[in-house]
């Protein structure tokens, strides 16, 4: 449980970084490494990392030599939800800031956390931009291409619906305290817990300048099974009656229409340049929405899958 109002030693941090970790040594490197080398004062800053059930134990003299005074926990209980829980309930700030072991955080991230969440302020949730870490910005892979311009749209999440992804989240210590916990790997729990939080008079505010860096994903088999995933959490809850599954149905169709507008979108992305880059975005954005409308279909007819690996996501 998190306590929201535990008295603060007078040395304590301003902002505890929380970073759940699983099977991915290498990338958690180097998302240390970008917290590192924030334009932030080291004393003000705890990091901690949450390892959830890793093949391979991670390496602390390696984690230590990138951040000295790193804490490294255990969570057996699967999902990230409950390693960030580790995390929140041993930091020692009052500002909690969450990032996934496969970001790298520009290095404004903190200072815009801060600046953000004052210490004297009201109780708040903030997200910031997810942008796509590109292997070469001058020649983009198709899927780069595409996650540039459709994939963590964390703008719209914050602004339309009230909730920030937990890759690029931060909050005063006590609304988390008063939410609650995150939720296990069996549901959206970025979704979930932001619903709460925006129920209990918390919604997230967009911080444009806290920006993380995230990789786009490498094969199309991998964004695909990220999209098999939300098919299932959201065929799950509109299940039940027959109007659940009209509305599905529309839903699927809504999906497939979608192509031709968003073909100009990513035509005048300003996340995107050159021609090139632009047309191999396109033919990711129309095989992904003829494969989510064909999976969506499908998903009347089946129940819910293995909802896998978290850090495949």
């Amino acid at each position: 449980m998190i306590n929201g109002t535990q008295a603060m030693h007078p040395d304590a941090p301003l902002i505890s970084v929380i970073i759940p970790h699983f099977n991915q040594p290498e990338q958690l490197i180097r998302c240390l490494a970008s917290i590192a080398d924030q334009r932030f004062a080291p004393d003000q800053v705890e990091v901690i990392v949450v390892d959830n059930g890793s093949r391979q134990p991670l390496d602390s003299v390696a984690l230590t030599a990138t951040i000295p005074g790193l804490r490294i926990l255990s969570e057996p209980t699967p999902g990230p939800g409950p390693a960030r829980n580790t995390g929140a309930a041993a930091a020692h700030a009052q500002i909690l800031a969450f990032i996934d072991a496969d970001c790298r955080a520009d290095s404004n991230w903190l200072a815009a956390i801060s600046d953000a969440l004052p210490e004297d302020a009201q109780p708040q949730v903030i997200g910031g931009d997810v942008r796509i870490d590109f292997g070469d910005p001058g020649h983009l892979t198709g899927i780069e291409a595409y996650e540039a311009v459709f994939a963590y749209r964390q703008k719209l999440y914050i602004q339309q619906h009230g909730y920030s992804g937990t890759g690029n989240l931060a909050m005063h210590r006590s609304v988390l305290a008063a939410v609650g916990s995150f939720a296990g790997i069996g549901i959206a729990e970025d979704a979930d817990w932001g619903n709460r939080a925006k129920s209990a008079g918390y919604p997230a505010t967009f911080i444009p300048e806290m920006i993380v860096f995230h990789p786009a994903r490498k094969t199309f088999g991998e964004l695909a099974s990220k999209w098999s995933r939300h098919i299932e959490h959201g065929r799950e809850a509109a299940s039940g009656s027959i109007f659940g599954s009209i509305k599905w149905i529309a839903r699927a169709l809504a999906v497939l229409g979608s192509t031709l507008p968003h073909f100009g979108k990513m035509a005048i992305s300003d996340r995107l340049s050159g021609g090139g880059n632009r047309l191999r975005g396109m033919g990711i954005l129309a095989r992904i929405r003829w494969f989510r409308f064909r999976m969506m279909l499908a998903a009347l007819w089946r129940g819910a899958s293995d909802q896998g690996d978290w850090s495949r996501s």
